[in-house]
């Protein structure tokens, strides 16, 4: 099928999906980073049904190869840590870019979904804003439940608080609506006085 039975978004999403089949990690039954575009589409389009199409591929491609980088490649400790995460935040904005252009966007298109990946504007653009909510919302529907058991107390209250601060007052009243959190953890979600 050419471009003119497709449309360019589905083009770009099928791109990111046939990327991140490659992932290893098998563990839920398919391609970890392919799985996690996935629900993170569904996200969007429940909590953003009408997400412009630079979001809802940087929604899709927010995790593209992100095996491709170790952790263990990098610095022990938070500075580590942080050097991994921008890396990682640069290369998927580059794929994601890369494969926007294939698919008949333009650069400017491209750009927006690349400083959406790499959070640029967090709490100043909504599309940037929207994309974290949806990170939070996809980590709480999908991921914390497993996680959650293999940290210390103390350190998941740090990482929820976290998470909490990162979204804005929408996304965190959505959440004590949809998630029964444990009081401790809903409280990072309540409006702060």
């Amino acid at each position: 099928m050419g471009q003119g039975t497709v449309n360019r978004l589905e083009i770009a999403l099928a791109a990111i999906d046939a990327a991140n089949a490659h992932d290893p990690d098998t563990t839920e039954g398919q391609p970890a980073a392919q799985l996690y575009g996935q629900r993170m589409s569904a996200e969007l389009s429940r909590l953003f049904p009408d997400a412009s199409a630079p979001l809802q591929i940087a929604a899709r491609g927010q995790h593209i190869e992100r095996w491709i980088m170790k952790r263990q490649e990098f610095p022990e400790g938070r500075a580590g840590y942080l050097e991994w995460r921008t890396e990682l935040a640069k290369h998927h904005a580059k794929r994601v870019g890369e494969i926007m252009l294939q698919a008949g966007y333009d650069r400017a298109d491209a750009e927006r979904a690349g400083r959406m990946i790499r959070k640029e504007g967090i709490k100043r653009d909504p599309e940037v804003q929207a994309l974290e909510d949806v990170i939070c919302f996809t980590f709480l529907k999908w991921y914390f439940a497993p996680f959650a058991p293999t940290q210390d107390p103390a350190k998941l209250e740090r990482i929820v608080v976290k998470t909490a601060r990162k979204m804005s007052a929408q996304g965190r009243a959505r959440v004590l609506d949809e998630f029964d959190l444990p009081e401790t953890l809903a409280a990072a979600f309540r409006p702060r006085a």
